[in-house]
């Protein structure tokens, strides 16, 4: 892997948005209206511009308001219009021909269209500590969880970007000591940070992708936080699983990091034991090494490592199309919360809290779940060619019921 080369653009060379990481978004400005662009330091070149002027033959993937065209020509065009951001950002030749717009004067949309969507669990140190909170006499794991990727399907249509409030939910929840249910606002609201995955192939009904397809299948990678009501959650989930208590609202950060982007920060599995089934299987390195930092009101209250995760992102696509599930463009699919094995290394709130006993502290204040007002943000980096890259911000503030 050779180091990239230097950009012309001098206040990037060197940050966590230089040439080596390049993340699409789908923006807008006053001027004109949504297409694809890749982030240059506090800038996003214009693609779309770029493609109108200097490759008219790319117009129809690059001008317009969603990557889905983009991802559904394949491999071969992702890695040549990346090689293209990187000439046009590099060659002084275009100085002038190519747009930047100042962050500032951007507004960032939803990236791609979203498809299907499918969260998964697969941090052994969340499902173990959620084990331990809510079977505390029992056993932490159920006997499935090491042998496949334990999973279920989510709503793509509550799937919202960066900087979108929260509406807190209503819904039914008990307690263990109430008589009956009740209808109200949601008072155990939580977060999950997670990393999600965008699919930009189609696979018909029938057949199955491997382990060793996710390159070619899988597009990039995006911040996640998929919101959870858990005293919603607690009522509903047996015996089914998840519901309404997720299906409020999931966000995910603007830009879409490609997986070219990431290979210096490809790292081995923690292990796996017992060995997994052969479809299962993977050679080399395929974790990731990927820093989550969760901040609330301005307050750092845990930092999650990917790098921690069980089941690998190749793992979770073979496992979800092992039974002959179809896959389109635009299918999206998560980890599930990201947990390590120490206090501040946990993802979500259920765990900081434990179950809501203990409290945490953001701005001076303790908290156990969230309350109306609180602002959540997510960052991510990753190792590159030359330092961190960044792999953008998941940002919601929480407004009240309605």
């Amino acid at each position: 892997m050779s180091t990239p080369p230097v950009t012309w653009v001098k206040a990037a060379a060197g940050s966590a948005y230089d040439v080596d990481n390049l993340p699409y978004a789908v923006f807008s400005t006053a001027e004109s209206g949504p297409r694809i662009g890749v982030r240059i330091g506090d800038h996003v070149l214009d693609l779309g511009a770029a493609a109108t002027a200097l490759r008219p033959d790319w117009t129809v993937l690059l001008d317009t308001a969603a990557l889905n065209p983009l991802m559904a020509d394949g491999p071969a065009t992702w890695a040549a219009v990346r090689s293209w951001a990187v000439e046009l950002l590099t060659d002084t030749a275009y100085r002038d021909r190519v747009r930047l717009v100042p962050l500032a004067d951007a507004t960032l949309h939803l990236p791609f269209e979203v498809a299907d969507y499918v969260d998964y669990y697969a941090s052994v140190d969340h499902a173990t500590n959620v084990g331990r909170i809510f079977r505390p006499d029992g056993d932490a794991l159920m006997p499935n969880w090491r042998h496949l990727p334990v999973g279920y399907h989510g709503r793509a249509g509550s799937i919202i970007v960066s900087g979108t409030p929260v509406r807190r939910p209503a819904g039914q929840r008990k307690a263990p000591t109430d008589p009956a249910p009740v209808y109200g606002p949601s008072l155990r609201l939580d977060i999950e940070a997670e990393l999600g995955f965008v699919v930009g192939r189609s696979v018909p009904l029938g057949q199955r992708v491997a382990t060793s397809e996710f390159t070619e299948t899988v597009f990039g990678v995006t911040g996640v936080n998929d919101w959870s009501s858990r005293d919603i959650q607690a009522w509903e989930y047996v015996p089914l699983g998840p519901f309404l208590g997720k299906s409020f609202a999931t966000t995910i950060s603007a830009w879409v990091t490609p997986l070219a982007a990431l290979e210096h920060a490809r790292v081995d599995l923690p292990g796996q034991d017992p060995a997994v089934l052969p479809y299962l299987q993977e050679k080399g390195p395929s974790g990731y090494d990927i820093e989550v930092e969760v901040e609330v009101n301005g307050t750092v209250v845990a930092r999650p490592p990917y790098s921690c995760m069980y089941w690998s992102p190749a793992q979770m696509l073979a496992h979800l199309t092992v039974n002959g599930a179809s896959l389109r463009v635009g299918d999206f699919y998560a980890s599930g919360t990201i947990s390590g094995p120490e206090k501040h290394q946990r993802g979500s709130f259920l765990e900081l809290s434990w179950g809501g006993k203990e409290t945490w502290t953001a701005g001076g204040q303790e908290r156990t779940f969230l309350e109306d007002g609180d602002e959540v943000v997510l960052r991510y980096s990753a190792p590159g060619a030359r330092g961190r890259i960044g792999l953008g911000e998941v940002r919601g503030k929480i407004l009240p019921t309605v």
